[in-house]
């Protein structure tokens, strides 16, 4: 566990019990701070309280006026599309609003660094999509050599449960939009910026509001070194503000598809070959086609931010490039969950927006694609290019499955409502060399409680079908 610092004897508030928040009260604990918690789920406070934590209303004014700072869970709104109750009292009322995130940042780095042959480093993964396997693979990249290393935040463990990190150690976080948006200290080493589509804009206000969330995580603490996707306008506007020049070396631009050029840091994925190049010489090449925990252009696009992140640490190509082979993937990202008669059946749960759909539809071919479930804003037009491309035909779930089927247009699309009749109906109709992929384009929550879920379904009526043959 990470202590907080600074907060001895201080009363600090902790809004929402779920696993962040109830890490948070115990790292402020053994910081010696008083935590004050609630959650408006009766469970969460019996469990809070059942470790000896005080509970009290904190929708009371005068129970927030009496908080040090209030440490809010990333699921609630403070500002967008309406704060939070409790939080709108800690505004008014000028007590300091954080999260984990931010704690973890002041409290992190030890007097004992200074003993280490090599200090630790945080890399931080934040964009759209993609940010989970990025941070996976760097964090795979550092076990495969021998580095000490662990993966928390959005994944992995809670960012104040991990242990202190030891000589040399490296902390590779991956950060939501809800995490930078609030955090009031964000100082990684190394910042990763993957790309940019839309998503959760209720939260942020809109897209300009999403990106600046986005945008903080290299605004705020200024990292070593920046490593910027730029297939988009904002990534190449961020890579833009933190460069002092094209030469500048702190800023390493990625991409996939596009060949970059200039005098600076490039790392690029073409026609399934990564290149690196600085100061205007090729320096590495790797052949992704062949890696199979990393199908498609964007996991190439996922394995050129790794590659650079872990670059910056001084690791050589050719060991970053064995790493590459022997990275499985992550469950719910392009995970092959089967193979039957010659069919794959690709689970890629979470591509629960419309940008990483048409990233997974375009990713394999002769697709039979099941999608659907709560549609989000935007509508479906930006994939319907790649569906185009690449489906046979369409298998549509979720409660709105005759409406988002209507969306489909241009693509045969057969309403299923259900993950086991959608399933079903695909593999009755799939033939020889073709692929069954859940790439639903839509959240989860019509049908299931996560993207998890929903994965975990499709992978057991696949299993169910095909006789004990997934693997």
């Amino acid at each position: 566990m990470i202590p907080v610092k600074g907060v001895e004897g201080a009363r600090i508030g902790v809004l929402g019990l779920g696993r962040s928040g109830l890490i948070a009260a115990r790292a402020l604990r053994a910081g010696g701070a008083v935590p004050i918690c609630w959650d408006d789920n009766p469970a969460a406070r019996e469990k809070a309280e059942s470790e000896g934590f005080e509970t009290a209303d904190l929708s009371r004014a005068d129970t927030v006026g009496s908080l040090a700072s209030l440490i809010v869970s990333p699921g609630i709104p403070h500002l967008y599309p309406t704060p939070n109750p409790v939080v709108a009292l800690a505004l008014q009322q000028g007590v300091p609003v954080d999260n984990d995130i931010g704690l973890f940042f002041r409290s992190l780095a030890d007097v004992e660094w200074g003993d280490f042959d090599v200090e630790p480093k945080v890399i931080a993964v934040t964009g759209s999509n993609g940010k989970s396997t990025t941070s996976a693979l760097i964090h795979h990249i550092l076990e495969h050599v021998g580095r000490d290393s662990q993966l928390a935040g959005n994944i992995g463990r809670g960012v104040l449960d991990i242990d202190p990190p030891g000589d040399g150690g490296v902390v590779v976080l991956e950060l939501s939009s809800y995490q930078t948006d609030l955090a009031r200290a964000l100082t990684p080493d190394v910042a990763v910026f993957t790309n940019l589509s839309p998503d959760h804009l209720d939260r942020h206000g809109g897209p300009g509001g999403y990106f600046a969330a986005k945008r903080r995580l290299f605004a705020e603490g200024g990292p070593d070194c920046a490593i910027v996707g730029v297939d988009e306008p904002q990534g190449q506007y961020l890579a833009n503000q933190l460069s002092e020049g094209p030469a500048d070396d702190r800023v390493i631009r990625i991409s996939s598809g596009q060949k970059l050029g200039g005098p600076g840091w490039l790392v690029y994925a073409r026609k399934g070959f990564l290149t690196e190049w600085r100061k205007g010489k090729q320096v590495a090449s790797i052949d992704l086609r062949g890696v199979p925990g990393l199908p498609g252009a964007h996991n190439h696009q996922n394995a050129c931010a790794a590659y650079a992140a872990c670059r910056t640490l001084g690791l050589a190509p050719r060991v970053i490039e064995a790493a590459f082979h022997s990275f499985a993937g992550l469950p719910h990202r392009s995970q092959i969950v089967g193979e039957a008669n010659g069919v794959r059946f690709v689970n890629d749960s979470k591509a629960t927006n419309v940008d990483a759909a048409a990233k997974a539809l375009s990713a394999f071919e002769n697709i039979r694609w099941i999608c659907g479930g709560l549609a989000k804003e935007g509508g479906l037009d930006d994939l319907l290019p790649a569906a185009e491309a690449h489906v046979r035909k369409a298998y549509v779930i979720g409660r709105e499955a005759a409406g988002f089927a209507i969306d489909l247009r241009g693509i045969e699309a057969e309403v299923c409502t259900d993950m086991a009749t959608a399933v079903a109906r695909a593999m009755a109709d799939a033939e020889e060399g073709d692929t069954v992929l859940l790439a639903p384009a839509a959240a989860s929550f019509d049908q299931y409680d996560n993207f998890e879920q929903r994965g975990d379904d499709f992978t057991a009526q696949v299993t169910r079908l095909i006789g004990g043959g997934a693997g």
